[in-house]
């Protein structure tokens, strides 16, 4: 459920062309997701700051793929878990803007870190974010 929202979040799913199971999600990323899908994650995570996205994809790559209009799969894979984590601070805090402060704040529960470094270094930071996002959802944080 939480990659079918993803799903949703970057724009994937339309009425015309739902995203049928997390499988079919897993594929998409596979084969590359769509430009546009970068640009809504941007958006949603730093709304101000048109340069966030070349924290995800280096401007040289990004004009390779305008071209194309695909991100390679790694790039895919970076921006599905920015949009997976996204879905759950947003679910959790409730809006936007509360999602993005714990998001660019430093948390105790992380080293004094910002969770969206986290994110973005891998997959491993990714999961400790979430799982300071469980923590605080049942109340058990710091």
């Amino acid at each position: 459920m939480e990659y079918l929202e993803a799903a949703r979040v970057l724009g994937l799913e339309t009425p015309s062309r739902p995203v049928h199971s997390e499988i079919h999600y897993f594929d998409m990323i596979e084969r590359g997701l769509p430009v546009r899908s970068l640009r809504r994650i941007s958006s949603a995570y730093a709304p101000k700051d048109k340069s966030f996205k070349y924290r995800i994809v280096p401007k040289a790559s990004l004009a390779r793929y305008q071209r194309s209009k695909r991100l390679s799969r790694v790039h895919s894979a970076v921006v599905s878990r920015l949009a997976s984590v996204w879905t759950e601070a947003t679910r959790i805090w409730k809006s936007d803007d509360a999602a993005r402060d714990f998001l660019y704040r430093d948390h105790a529960l992380l080293a004094d870190r910002k969770p969206i470094d986290l994110i973005l270094e891998n997959e491993i930071g990714a999961e400790m974010v979430k799982s300071v996002l469980g923590r605080l959802e049942n109340g058990s944080a710091v």
